[in-house]
């Protein structure tokens, strides 16, 4: 008798020592009042790899917080398979918990407990006797560096005091695998730099970081990969210089005085244009190189009787990848 092999599309997924994150073709609906379903998250394949930050972007209602809500256990998908931290999601939820920390956006601390006694409570929850979560709680004071206000009831910490104290409940049980949820929103730049920081210091000890944000400079800064999710599906992924490195070259951004409405086809058409979009009156030329682009525009736009308004010429960032996928910019959906 012989056993039929599934092709390997249709074949479970399998652990893989070099990767924290494997999903495949996940999926949640969501049932409105009405008795119709929304399609959060429409079957989403991602893979993050062991010891890397993974950055996931998208804007509000794009499905990115519903996606990491389900990888930690926080919400049961719809459909499909993945493995998280080497359990499979669906079966082993218990052991994914155990192996994964997660740092939510509102955080988690007891206003009128100290950072110590939450730390060490936290330790306790996750099985260590007292003295074990004592000296891991002194440990994580010290390298993210609270230690100074280790005994003061968490009600009275900075906004950057707080997020470094949820880390660190994050940490606790020392994960292999952490969550943050837009770690670093509402803090000023200093605390979301220190911040940084700490979250590179993560990855450099060996702990996978999956985080989502809204700033689009620190997803560039922080991520060795990203992935771009917009309307529940992943757009593109890869890390941020490749890209950069697909959108065509520089990008030239300019406003006319007037209404004209042939310009946009006028200045598409141009010879030396790579790419083009129009969106919210503004025109983006992506060109090879701005420098010796801007005296040719010049000329054509003289050609054409067309009066510019204003000008900016950069290189390509995150944002401009978003909208050369989809015709609309991450910046225009997010309030940061």
């Amino acid at each position: 008798m012989t056993t039929a092999i599934a092709p390997a599309e249709d074949a479970a997924l399998a652990p893989d020592g070099g990767v924290a994150i494997r999903t495949r073709r996940l999926r949640r609906t969501f049932t409105t009042r009405g008795g119709g379903t929304v399609e959060a998250v429409r079957g989403v394949d991602l893979e993050v790899r062991n010891g890397e930050i993974f950055g996931f972007l998208g804007p509000n209602g794009a499905g990115k917080t519903t996606t990491l809500r389900m990888l930690a256990t926080l919400l049961t998908p719809t459909s499909g398979e993945a493995v998280v931290a080497g359990a499979d999601l669906l079966t082993q939820g218990g052991l994914v918990r155990r192996r994964i920390g997660y740092v939510g956006q509102t955080g988690g601390s007891d206003i009128i407990e100290t950072g110590r006694g939450e730390l060490v409570f936290q330790g306790r929850l996750h099985g260590m006797s007292k003295s074990q979560a004592e000296v891991r709680a002194a440990e994580l004071l010290e390298t993210l560096e609270i230690q100074s206000c280790a005994d003061r009831k968490t009600q009275t910490y900075s906004g950057g005091q707080r997020r470094r104290l949820d880390i660190a409940i994050g940490l606790m049980h020392r994960p292999r695998l952490v969550f943050l949820d837009e770690p670093t929103t509402g803090l000023d730049p200093q605390a979301r730099a220190h911040l940084w920081t700490e979250v590179r210091k993560l990855r450099d000890s060996g702990t996978t970081v999956f985080l989502t944000t809204h700033y689009l400079e620190e997803a560039d800064a922080l991520c060795d990969r990203v992935a771009i999710i917009d309307h529940g599906s992943i757009v593109i992924e890869g890390s941020p210089d490749a890209l950069k490195r697909q959108v065509a070259g520089d990008a030239i951004t300019l406003s006319l005085q007037g209404e004209h409405e042939n310009a946009f086809a006028q200045l598409q058409a141009l010879p030396f244009v790579r790419e083009a979009s129009a969106e919210n009156g503004l025109i983006r030329l992506y060109v090879d190189r701005g420098e010796t682009a801007m005296p040719a525009l010049m000329r054509a736009l003289d050609a054409a009787n067309l009066e510019m308004a204003t000008l900016t010429v950069a290189r390509p960032s995150l944002d401009d990848v978003f909208l050369a996928k989809t015709g609309r910019s991450l910046r225009d959906d997010n309030p940061n």
